[in-house]
């Protein structure tokens, strides 16, 4: 099987399956794990923050960093397709007791005027706005990408109105090189980043969250209380590190492998709309022919797998797992249908 649907299905390099043969552990909860105080100082480095801490995934991470930036009863402003809203589980109800103001934006996107008009005023009916957060890639945007302009006007909407900034970076890395922009600067601008490990980069498990040190000595005990607190988690950590340190520039050639499965789909009569593909992630709209669950399981017949997230709209995601030679027989099996 050719397996899209997700770049979380990857499976460890043999590289990396020897540096986590290799690492050298302690107990993570004493902060006695010498691979993982390596990540933590590692990432805050590359963002150019002051700590990390790492986490069994990104949906934690996430859902710490709000919880750190809130109070129960405040309000946070996302996009209506943000992971933390569509596929956290209600978590931000569940964990902090903070409410949702939704944004409309362009392909998981919103702006600094959007942010400014989602405000609340202060009024005793309202909840108190604390948080904006942002997601690049926006995942259900098919992996669109931010201008850095415009969330330099976020952050000074954020900065006027007291708010917190908060990335979901799950796919930031894939950002970073599409863009050629550098991660000090996304440092500059949030209060906190989540980045996960175990997508693009192709770590098996694996979330850090980054921010200033009275931020990540509260997520530490947030984390301890959602049973995050992990022991001898430094195999996973060396497998992060060495994700860091050899998996970042090849996130070129999954962009480019997914620009090829799309430019093949357009060619068909049965496809709609393709969002624009800017990363590793394709989305598109069947018609006429097919529903998006009728040709999910052509493809799997086909021995291709993809996940059809709509009635109308298939979602296929690039990872390091997908080499050159599946890109073309899964060209030769759209070819066919």
């Amino acid at each position: 099987m050719i397996d899209y649907r997700s770049d979380t299905v990857t499976r460890p390099t043999p590289g990396m399956l020897e540096a986590m043969n290799q690492a050298v552990v302690g107990d993570d909860v004493f902060s006695e794990d010498p691979s993982i105080n390596r990540l933590e100082k590692m990432s805050a480095a590359l963002f150019g923050m002051p700590a990390a801490l790492f986490c069994p995934s990104g949906t934690m991470t996430n859902q710490i960093g709000i919880k750190c930036h809130t109070q129960p009863g405040d309000e946070l402003i996302c996009d209506f397709l943000s992971h933390i809203y569509q596929y956290e589980g209600g978590g931000i109800a569940f964990n902090s007791g903070v409410s949702v103001r939704l944004v409309n934006g362009d392909r998981g996107r919103i702006t600094a005027e959007q942010v400014l008009e989602s405000i609340n005023p202060i009024d005793v009916h309202k909840p108190i706005t604390s948080l904006v957060s942002l997601e690049n890639t926006a995942n259900r945007g098919g992996g669109s990408c931010y201008d850095l302009n415009e969330i330099q006007r976020i952050r000074e909407v954020c900065d006027q109105k007291n708010l917190s900034l908060h990335l979901d970076g799950a796919r930031l890395f894939n950002a970073l090189v599409a863009k050629n922009e550098s991660p000090l600067r996304y440092g500059e601008l949030f209060h906190s980043i989540s980045i996960c490990l175990s997508k693009g980069l192709g770590a098996p498990v694996g979330s850090v969250l980054i921010g200033d040190t009275p931020f990540i000595q509260k997520a530490r005990r947030i984390r301890k209380v959602m049973g995050g607190g992990m022991r001898q988690a430094g195999y996973l950590a060396a497998a992060g590190i060495y994700a860091l340190e050899h998996h970042i520039a090849r996130l070129a050639t999954d962009h480019l492998h997914a620009r090829l499965i799309a430019e093949a789909w357009q060619k068909k009569s049965f496809i709609g709309n393709i969002y624009p593909v800017e990363t590793n992630i394709i989305i598109f709209e069947v018609s006429n022919t097919f529903t998006a669950p009728q040709l999910a399981v052509k493809l799997k017949e086909n021995d291709i797998l993809a996940i059809a997230i709509s009635p109308r709209m298939i979602r296929m995601v690039v990872h390091l797992d997908i080499h050159e030679m599946d890109v073309q027989r899964t060209i030769d099996v759209i070819a066919r249908l």
